[in-house]
C-alpha cells in the first residue's frame, strides 16, 4: 500500500498545481487524475470518480471543488483549505498582473504571441483528459451511449449543463435497478463482488494500493448538524464580511459592494461551469452595471483560457475592470485591486462551504448501490461533456474565423490554422503517447508560438 503523503508533501503537490493546472476544467480534472491516483497513488480511482461526480452536482467551479475535496480526503480540513487556496491564488496573482498590463499598456505583442503558442497546448491538454479519462470511466456500451448522448444534447441541441446531469443520475438510478451489472462497479462501492474476475492462477504482482482508496479510512469526520451549523456559521461570515466592510466605508451604492453582491448571488447558481454562467455574468457585466465592455470581457476570457486556473477566473478580469472604470474616490489601480479581490472571494470561498458540509455526508453514501450507480451514469455524461469542450476548442483555435458562423463550411475550413493544428498533433503526441511533462509542453508551445508570430511578421 502506498505511503500516505505528509502535510509538506501534499502542500508541494498543490502548490506546483496552482501553476500546471492549465486546460480549465477538463483538464485540470485531467491533471489531478494523473498526479494523484496515477502516479503519486495517494488517491484510489473509485475514490477519485466518486469526488468527481459529487463535485459536478455542485453550484460553483468543479475543478477547485474537487481539489477541496481530494485535500480533505488526505488531510482533513486544514488538508482542503491548503488544496482549495493554492488551486486559486497562482492563477489570481497571475491574472491580476496580466489585468494592470492590459489597462496600462493595452495588448502587448509579444505576450499575445506567446499565447497563441499556448492555445492549441491547452486544446491538447483537454482532448487528451477526455481520452485517458474516458477511457477509465466507460467500461461497457452503456455508459458509451450515455457519454455520446450527453455530448449530442450539449453540442447539437444546447441543453444545459445541470439538466444533462440530472438526467445521467436519472438514468444510473433506474439502471442500477433494471440493469445493475452495467452501472455499479463489482466489488467497488455498491457493488457485490459477484462479477470481479478470478485472480485464480495469476502469478502477476496485485497492483499497488492507494494511500486513500476504497478501503481506506479518509480523513473524514462523522456528518452531524452541530458540525454542519459550525462550518456554516464560519464559512458564512467568511464569506460576507468583506461585502459588508465594503458596504459600510464606501456607501451600498458604490462598485465593490455590489460587486460582491452579484458575484455571490453568481456562485449560488453556476452550476454546469464556467461556460453556463458567462453568458449571463458576461451580459450583466456589460449591459446592466457597465462595469466592463463586450470586447473587454473577450479579451479577459482569452486570459483566462491561457493562464493556470479555472476558466472562472475571468470574473476576477471583470471585477478590476470595475474597479477600474469606476474607481470612485480610490486610485484606479487600487479600486480594481480591490475590485479583483472581492470578486475572487465571493467566487471561490463558496466552494469551501459546499465541501466541508456535503463531502462527510457524500462519503457517507458510497456503498448505496442505486446511489452509486447514479453517479457512475454521472460520471459517463460528464466524458460527453468534457468532449464537448474539447470541440469548442478545437473550434476556436484551429478555425478561428468561422466556427461561431459554422465551422464545419467550406469557408471556415478555408480558414484553418495550420499552425495551430500542428502544434496540437504535436502536444498531443507528446502528452499521450510520451507522456512528457505538462509544464514542459506548456512552456514549449509557448515559445514555439512566440518564435513563430516573430519570423511571419
Amino acid at each position: 500500500m502506498t505511503a500516505h503523503p505528509t502535510a509538506r508533501e501534499a502542500l508541494r503537490f498543490w502548490l506546483k498545481l496552482g501553476f500546471i493546472s492549465f486546460g480549465g476544467p477538463a483538464g485540470q480534472i485531467a491533471i489531478m487524475q494523473t498526479e494523484l491516483v496515477e502516479r503519486k497513488k495517494w488517491i484510489g480511482p473509485e475514490r477519485f470518480l466518486h469526488a468527481l461526480n459529487c463535485c459536478m452536482i455542485l453550484p460553483g467551479p468543479e475543478a477547485q471543488q474537487l481539489a477541496i475535496y481530494c485535500g480533505w480526503l488526505l488531510h482533513g480540513v486544514r488538508g482542503g483549505i491548503a488544496a482549495g487556496a493554492l488551486f486559486v491564488l497562482p492563477s489570481a496573482f497571475i491574472l491580476w498582473g496580466l489585468s494592470a498590463v492590459y489597462v496600462t499598456w493595452g495588448n502587448v505583442p509579444w505576450l499575445t504571441a506567446f499565447f497563441y503558442g499556448l492555445k492549441p497546448a491547452v486544446m491538447a491538454v483537454v482532448a487528451a483528459a477526455v481520452l485517458r479519462i474516458g477511457t477509465k470511466a466507460l467500461t461497457n456500451r452503456v455508459l458509451w451511449g450515455i457519454a455520446a448522448a450527453a455530448f449530442a444534447l450539449i453540442f447539437f441541441g444546447h441543453v444545459p449543463f445541470p439538466a444533462i446531469v440530472l438526467g445521467a443520475a436519472a438514468a444510473g438510478w433506474l439502471g442500477g435497478k433494471i440493469a445493475p451489472g452495467k452501472f455499479i462497479l463489482a466489488g467497488g462501492p455498491g457493488g457485490d463482488g459477484e462479477n470481479r474476475h478470478s485472480t485464480a492462477g495469476d502469478t502477476r504482482p496485485a497492483p499497488e494500493r492507494a494511500a486513500v482508496d476504497d478501503a481506506a479510512v479518509a480523513a473524514t469526520v462523522r456528518p452531524t448538524w452541530a458540525r454542519a451549523t459550525r462550518v456554516a456559521g464560519v464559512c458564512g461570515a467568511l464569506w460576507v464580511a468583506p461585502i459588508i466592510v465594503a458596504g459600510w466605508s464606501q456607501g451600498w451604492a458604490s462598485t465593490l459592494p455590489r460587486e460582491g453582491i452579484f458575484f455571490s448571488k453568481a456562485a449560488m447558481v453556476t452550476f454546469g461551469g464556467a461556460y453556463a454562467v458567462l453568458p449571463y455574468v458576461g451580459q450583466q457585466a456589460v449591459e446592466n452595471y457597465g462595469w466592463i465592455t463586450a470586447p473587454q470581457m473577450l479579451d479577459g476570457l482569452a486570459f483566462a483560457e491561457t493562464t493556470p486556473g479555472p476558466l472562472i477566473m475571468v470574473l476576477q478580469f471583470v471585477g478590476f475592470l470595475g474597479g477600474w472604470n469606476h474607481p470612485g474616490p480610490l486610485p484606479p489601480l487600487v479600486a480594481a485591486t480591490l475590485g479583483a479581490a472581492m470578486t475572487t472571494w465571493t467566487t471561490f470561498v463558496p466552494c469551501f462551504l459546499w465541501i466541508f458540509i456535503g463531502a462527510p455526508h457524500l462519503e457517507r453514501l458510497r456503498d448505496v448501490r442505486l446511489l452509486s450507480a447514479a453517479l457512475r451514469a454521472v460520471t459517463a455524461a460528464v466524458v460527453g461533456v468534457m468532449l464537448n469542450l474539447a470541440v469548442w476548442f478545437a473550434g476556436h483555435v484551429i478555425f478561428p474565423h468561422g466556427f461561431d458562423d459554422g465551422w464545419r463550411t467550406q469557408a471556415a475550413l478555408a480558414g484553418t490554422d495550420w499552425f495551430a493544428l500542428a502544434v496540437v498533433v504535436g502536444a498531443f503526441v507528446a502528452l499521450h503517447r510520451f507522456k512528457a511533462s505538462l509544464v514542459a509542453v506548456i512552456v514549449i508551445c509557448g515559445v514555439v508560438g512566440l518564435g513563430w508570430t516573430t519570423l511571419i511578421s
